[in-house]
């Protein structure tokens, strides 16, 4: 990479650290500031917190230097370790090995196990990290990645429940039924959580790669004849109105903020909905791309094929909203617009045209 390409990585994540972290940022600073404050001014003047004057060789002027250099040290771990940390991974064009996608297997199903396995593996899950890691401040790189497991947990209960099953009077899956119900695991669980157990425990992270091996499983066993895929145009029609749903109940959240919160320039919560929608949309962007290859036969033949890339489109304008700092002004504001309303006019594009294609699919069924 080169060297300005680095400076200006550094000076985006800078600025998102200044935006979309400030509230974070703000409360481990404040405490950090304040006692900073107080080493420092007990340093100078070499008093003790009675007041009492000791001299530069005294034991307690040296205690308090050693605390405030700590300080400093505390504070500069947090901010770089926060610009070390932070990855907001919203590549549109992320694609699956192709040397790795064996014939017969759902392609949707290998990019909804590879998206999340990227945000666990390779960026690191941020979302339990305990109160010393420093990417507790990535608050929204955490809202990112739990959208992105949300969209992934929603996809596979319809792989269970519909696509992965022959019929509504067949059994269910067993590597579905596993992925599913793991994939719904709360995000924040660290190792140890003294308010639950004393005892250790399994980690969000261990029931996600539980869940991405099953899914793993059952893609191998389709590919081998042993699963079911079952690639009607009623099963397209169902998942893609769940998708529909999911995004309208991101529209309604995002639409009750924006009312409680009306022309509020400094929103603490607003980056918060604006990156869990965005990570949600970004992983049906990727699923909804290779279900588009999986279902190619039935897309074509129900003449919807217009409608579905327009959709894709949508998502991934949705996707591309990056701004440094999220605002949440008035949405016919001159100078600050919000953000937020603009998300949410891309998301319910998306979820319009969602219905399109499914009423569609309805009609001929």
């Amino acid at each position: 990479m080169r060297f300005m390409d680095r400076v200006a990585r550094v000076l985006r994540r800078l600025m998102v650290l200044l935006g979309g972290g400030a509230r974070a940022l703000w409360r481990y600073l404040r405490i950090a500031g304040r006692a900073l404050g107080r080493a420092w001014h007990w340093a100078l003047h070499k008093v003790d917190p009675q007041g009492a004057k000791l001299d530069a060789a005294g034991g307690w002027f040296t205690w308090r230097r050693g605390i405030f250099g700590a300080l400093i040290v505390a504070v500069l771990y947090y901010f770089i370790g926060f610009l070390l940390v932070y990855k907001i991974d919203d590549d549109p064009n992320f694609a699956l090995d192709q040397n790795e996608i064996l014939d017969g297997q759902a392609r949707s199903v290998a990019m909804a196990s590879a998206v999340v396995r990227r945000e666990i593996e390779e960026h690191g899950w941020v979302s339990n990290d305990p109160f010393f890691m420093p990417s507790v401040l990535n608050e929204n790189m955490r809202h990112y990645q739990q959208g992105i497991v949300q969209a992934a947990a929603i996809f596979s209960v319809e792989m269970r429940d519909r696509l992965g099953r022959t019929r509504g009077s067949s059994q269910a899956d067993e590597d579905l039924r596993n992925a599913a119900g793991q994939l719904q695991f709360a995000p924040d669980i660290w190792i140890w959580n003294p308010s639950q157990s004393l005892l250790p425990h399994e980690t969000s992270e261990s029931h996600y790669r539980r869940a991405l091996a099953a899914l793993d499983n059952y893609n191998t066993r389709l590919a081998q004849g042993a699963a079911v895929y079952d690639r009607r145009a009623d099963n397209l029609h169902a998942l893609l109105d769940r998708v529909a749903v999911d995004l309208g109940s991101s529209s309604g959240e995002i639409d009750e903020h924006l009312r409680r919160t009306r022309n509020t320039f400094f929103d603490t919560h607003a980056d918060d909905i604006f990156y869990m929608t965005k990570g949600q949309v970004y992983a049906y962007y990727l699923i909804l791309r290779e279900l588009r290859a999986d279902f190619a036969s039935v897309i074509e033949e129900r003449e919807v094929a217009a409608l579905y890339d327009q959709m894709l489109d949508s998502m991934r304008t949705i996707v591309g909203l990056n701004p440094q700092v999220i605002v949440n002004g008035k949405p016919d504001s001159q100078f600050f617009a919000s953000h937020l309303a603009s998300e949410g006019f891309h998301l319910l594009r998306a979820r319009t045209q969602l219905r399109e294609i499914t009423a569609s699919l309805r009609v001929q069924s």
